[in-house]
């Protein structure tokens, strides 16, 4: 991924000038440790308007609604099932990450072991306010309504029968316009990552072509704004004085991205007569 929202934003031939163009602040956002093999490393430069560390320090949210650490948990080996679940009665209006309720998981985010299982209400828009998760990777599969997804490297539209990927440490914002509500899947270790096709041959399942990472897109804006951090299973908030969402441009290997379920090709020739069941099984194959 290399994209930039002005011409000369990215330097080139060096990540981190001693002046970057347009007097930005290089940083990177690594997604894998820093002596990890090439065919592994993760990490993308970002150059933008302000660093990301200008804001208030963290504090906590309380009567948050999120779980993080599942080993001392009720367990239950009878079969389960929840009814769809529908907007609450007399809660008002939420946004994403107040809707976001944990309903399953395994393991332990602290020691970056297991996954969570969470479902997400929302009746409003993030307005100036953003998200980041340190936890894990976050994929959310929206169920009812269209989520408008704006993150650092630029903007994405998420409907019912795509899904997208936030990596760790990425921020974003969720915009919604009326009811909205889905699932979101949070791994713990290492990163999401298509299966090898190994003997069923060179084609099939999902395609690398078929994944659209966003193109840059940045917004110099100066106004309050509320930074919400997960870590450790908990939720953080600070304040700050403008928008994060002011890089102006990037370029990596670490970066969010979403695909159309439709696309997702099983080795069976009624794939795509059945896009249910290729909802169900892409879901399969990516956990």
């Amino acid at each position: 991924m290399e994209s930039e929202a002005l011409p000369g934003a990215v330097p080139k031939g060096q990540n981190n000038p001693q002046i970057c163009p347009y007097g930005l602040y290089a940083e990177q956002l690594s997604g894998t440790a820093f002596t990890a093999p090439r065919h592994k490393n993760q990490r993308t430069w970002f150059y933008r308007i302000r660093p990301s560390a200008m804001h208030s320090p963290f504090t906590p949210i309380d009567n948050h609604k999120l779980v993080g650490d599942f080993t001392n948990c009720i367990i239950n080996p009878n079969q389960l099932r929840w009814r769809p679940f529908t907007q609450p009665e007399g809660a008002g209006d939420v946004d994403w990450v107040q809707g976001l309720v944990t309903i399953a998981g395994s393991g332990d985010c602290a020691t970056k072991n297991g996954l969570a299982v969470h479902v997400y209400t929302a009746t409003k828009s993030m307005d100036q306010k953003s998200f980041y998760n340190s936890d894990g990777d976050l994929l959310l599969v929206p169920q009812e309504g269209t989520l408008t997804v704006q993150t650092e490297m630029g903007w994405f539209e998420v409907a019912p029968h795509e899904i997208i990927v936030i990596p760790r440490g990425v921020k974003m914002s969720v915009k919604v316009e009326g009811w909205s509500r889905g699932y979101a899947l949070e791994i713990f270790k290492g990163h999401f990552e298509l299966p090898g096709l190994g003997p069923i041959g060179s084609n099939g399942l999902a395609n690398p072509r078929d994944f659209y990472c966003p193109t840059a897109a940045y917004e110099d804006v100066e106004e309050a704004h509320t930074l919400v951090n997960k870590y450790g299973g908990q939720l953080f908030q600070a304040t700050m004085t403008h928008s994060p969402f002011d890089v102006v441009g990037g370029h990596g290997n670490y970066t969010p991205y979403k695909y159309n379920l439709d696309n997702f090709c099983c080795i069976n020739s009624v794939t795509f007569d059945h896009p249910v069941r290729t909802y169900s099984v892409m879901l399969c194959v990516l956990v």
